[in-house]
């Protein structure tokens, strides 16, 4: 007979329920609850009107940072739907802000790509918010609900008509202070250049949606960002103060299967290579398959090219860092089931983008150098550069060691 005291069953074992495991391990789900898991807040309620503009339903977002400590992020797309959830019978704006994993991100043809991997978005920023105020104009009405660190302070109701669609979202963080031992952030002060260059790089990355970014806490910025050549002009910008070495960059697009791929590149008189990768708009830091396509692509396009007109003599061979050398490249692919490789997202992981993007890009490279003689032979002279300053190394650094193995 087990003694009393020794007891253990299914009661001992704590669920924490849905919200509550959100503010007891912020960490888990925004990565720090410093000024950067703070920021990352915005990002999570932005995300979600980017895949609406990325479905082709909206093409305005106003973030704005607020007075009173609080952030608020207005779209122009279908707005949150507010119909009656099947499984929950509530309504399903409710559902997504109070429901971890509740999202249109899981099949069920809601998104076909979107950013928002794990449907934790709104609902954790909800929960992380010492309140939050959501607004849906949708089917002639205007709905709204408010919330207290997640919890519903009252049921979803109409408060007016309108002839427009979309979601306005306003949250406050829930930030430690004397008066509120029990918050979650050590600061409720946004970055405002943290998140402006994620904006911009949001705008950038996906052409012809506007976002606009305005700060009231007194230094009085409104800045808009809206890129009619996407990618290009992102390419551009990385140039800026740079004497680049053909005038426009070069432009790579195109789809295989449900997965599209954007490229642009252009090399600069610099030493340095800038490539950034990013996956459904989230900038993959550590690179991944994309990456690893393109760059082996480049290379091998570069080399065939030299070999066929006859620029490359014998042996000689381009290595990666000569083609790279001075360039300044965005890869941008938008698939359907990502798998990034840690849960910060900061690799790509799916294996058959590898190949996507390195036959997409070797196909009309080629066929641009093809086209473009002048262009072409601008790149291999800047490689060839590169690769006999590279040689004259290694010999500068063998003559070195075998002086000091006779001294």
């Amino acid at each position: 007979m087990p003694q009393e005291g020794n007891h253990y069953d299914a009661a001992q074992i704590q669920v924490l329920e849905g919200l509550e495991a959100v503010r007891k391990r912020p960490g888990m789900y925004i990565g720090s609850t410093d000024v950067r898991g703070l920021d990352h807040l915005v990002y999570e309620i932005v995300d979600n009107s980017i895949d609406e503009a990325l479905a082709g339903y909206c093409t305005e977002i106003t973030v704005t940072l607020h007075a009173d400590g609080s952030a608020s992020v207005l779209d122009n797309g279908r707005g949150f739907p507010v119909d009656l959830h099947p499984k929950m019978h509530r309504p399903a704006v409710e559902v997504c802000l109070t429901v971890l994993h509740a999202g249109g991100k899981f099949g069920g043809g809601g998104y076909k790509v979107s950013g928002g991997l794990h449907g934790v978005g709104a609902s954790v920023v909800n929960a992380l918010s010492s309140w939050l105020k959501v607004t849906v104009y949708q089917n002639g009405n205007i709905y709204e609900q408010e919330y207290h660190r997640g919890k519903i302070d009252y049921d979803l109701r109409i408060v007016g008509h309108t002839d427009k669609t979309g979601t306005y979202i306003r949250f406050k963080p829930d930030v430690k202070s004397e008066d509120n031992p029990d918050g979650v952030f050590e600061t409720g002060v946004f970055e405002y250049e943290v998140l402006k260059q994620r904006l911009r790089e949001m705008a950038f990355l996906n052409k012809g949606i506007r976002i606009r970014f305005i700060d009231e806490r007194g230094s009085g910025h409104d800045r808009t960002f809206y890129y009619e050549g996407g990618i290009r002009e992102f390419v551009k910008y990385l140039n800026k103060n740079k004497e680049t070495l053909y005038p426009e960059p070069i432009y790579i697009e195109g789809k295989r299967g449900d997965t599209s791929i954007e490229v642009a590149m252009q090399h600069n008189d610099s030493y340095s290579e800038n490539v950034f990768s990013f996956c459904n708009n989230i900038h993959t830091v550590e690179g991944g398959t994309h990456l690893v396509g393109f760059r082996t692509a480049l290379t091998r396009v570069i080399n065939d090219y030299g070999k066929r007109f006859n620029i490359l003599k014998g042996d000689d061979k381009l290595e990666g860092d000569d083609v790279r050398e001075g360039l300044a490249a965005i890869i941008s692919v938008k698939l359907v089931e990502p798998q990034f490789e840690g849960q910060t997202k900061m690799k790509l992981g799916n294996s058959e983008v590898r190949g996507m993007v390195d036959s997409l890009v070797a196909e009309q490279l080629s066929a641009y150098l093809e086209e473009n003689p002048q262009v072409a032979r601008a790149i291999l002279d800047r490689c060839m550069s590169a690769a006999r300053a590279r040689e004259a190394a290694r010999k500068a650094r063998e003559l070195t060691r075998r002086k000091s193995v006779l001294e």
